[in-house]
């Protein structure tokens, strides 16, 4: 939860008093405010003074903000809260470290996630197929594929047909790896969706598979000459 960096009273001309708490993201910015507000008559009262930010607001000749240690710096500004595509990246990213949290412990990474997934998913596929569904950068993909390899996760044959085509085909380890990470997966979507019950998990995941869906389409045929 964000700490105030500025809490206190103030009262006007005629006498009225109200509360003034400031939350902001640099000290600097309320002291800005507080200047501002020293300058319309106000009269402002604050807590003894503090360490760190009371400087800040001590430029502003006005007033001192309350002991309550260093500002957060995770506020989000509240009219970015109505933008849908900001939200989305929020929480993906939340999402994502989390994950990453559990897959780091296990020596892995997202990446490797998502081809195991795959190969699950779809069987053997070539490392030309494989980059090309993942939208990846085929060096990138080789780094990938040589990780789970040397993991035993993975294995590489060289097609039959076409020897220059090297097929990639999930091992029973990466088989068993891959159901063993899907408690991982569970449990940081656990976290992330705390505050939704049951149904509304399903709700969300199908309007998210809806959305999915809909960009996958329009990127296909965007893609198209």
């Amino acid at each position: 939860m964000e700490q105030p960096v500025y809490s206190g009273t103030a009262h006007g001309p005629d006498g009225a008093r109200f509360a003034v708490v400031g939350i902001s993201n640099m000290p600097t910015d309320w002291a800005q405010v507080l200047k501002g507000l020293a300058g319309a008559d106000l009269t402002l009262l604050t807590a003894p003074p503090a360490t760190g930010v009371a400087a800040a607001a001590a430029v502003a000749g006005a007033a001192v903000p309350a002991a309550a240690g260093p500002p957060s710096m995770s506020m989000t500004p509240p009219s970015v809260l109505g933008l849908n595509a900001y939200l989305m990246y929020a929480l993906g990213k939340a999402a994502r470290r989390r994950l990453q949290d559990r897959l780091t412990a296990r020596g892995l990474r997202l990446w490797h996630l998502t081809v195991l997934a795959l190969l699950s998913d779809l069987g053997p596929q070539m490392k030309t197929v494989l980059a090309a569904r993942l939208d990846m950068n085929a060096s990138d993909l080789v780094r990938i594929v040589n990780d789970l390899v040397k993991t035993g996760y993975v294995e590489c044959d060289r097609d039959p047909e076409d020897r220059r085509r090297v097929v990639v085909r999930l091992t029973p380890d990466g088989g068993s790896a891959l159901a063993e990470l899907g408690a991982d997966v569970a449990s940081a979507d656990d976290e992330v969706l705390a505050p939704l019950d049951a149904e509304e998990r399903l709700l969300l995941s199908s309007l998210l598979r809806r959305v999915h869906t809909h960009l996958e389409g329009g990127t296909r045929t965007a893609a198209r000459p």
